[in-house]
């Protein structure tokens, strides 16, 4: 009798499993946008239209950010304005530690770069289906604010 597993018995189950998370996935909407030379100016407004079709369930929507080590700074100010379909815009400023008072990151981290999930809105319905528009730009009191990566944009449907 053989010990160990087929490799080809291996391949199957991790595609199966694979495959049924995929299929399981409570993921709507994710992208996230470069910021060129990872200096975020002003004038660079990062803006993400998803397209909802679920007007019942309820969601979380959250931002990503990447920062490097060059960040100046342990927190972040962004202000995002949220566009429905009908054209009604909400403008919102939000406040997010990246870092506690020691300048230990929060989130996950890989060398330089030190990644954070930020909730915006939870347990939030879309009330019209159609492109929703968010612009998020930073609210530091820097023109250009250096040692960021990139920022994203990630909706989840919340699992029941």
């Amino acid at each position: 009798m053989r010990k160990g597993i087929n490799k080809y018995t291996f391949l199957f189950c991790l595609l199966s499993i694979l495959l049924f998370y995929s299929c399981n996935s409570n993921l709507i909407f994710t992208d996230s946008v470069s910021i060129p030379d990872e200096e975020w100016t002003l004038e660079n407004v990062p803006t993400f239209a998803p397209e909802i079709t679920d007007t019942v369930s309820n969601d979380n929507v959250f931002f990503t950010i990447r920062t490097g080590s060059s960040y100046p700074f342990r927190n972040i100010y962004l202000f995002v304005s949220t566009t429905s379909p009908a054209g009604k815009t909400i403008t919102d400023t939000l406040q997010y530690l990246l870092a506690d008072k020691k300048g230990k990151w929060y989130g996950k981290g890989l060398g330089d770069i030190h990644e954070l999930n930020l909730p915006f809105k939870s347990s939030v319905y879309f009330p019209a289906k159609g492109i929703y528009t968010f612009k998020v730009s930073h609210g530091m009191r820097t023109e250009n604010l250096k040692g960021v990566y990139d920022i994203g944009l990630r909706i989840e449907k919340i699992k029941k």
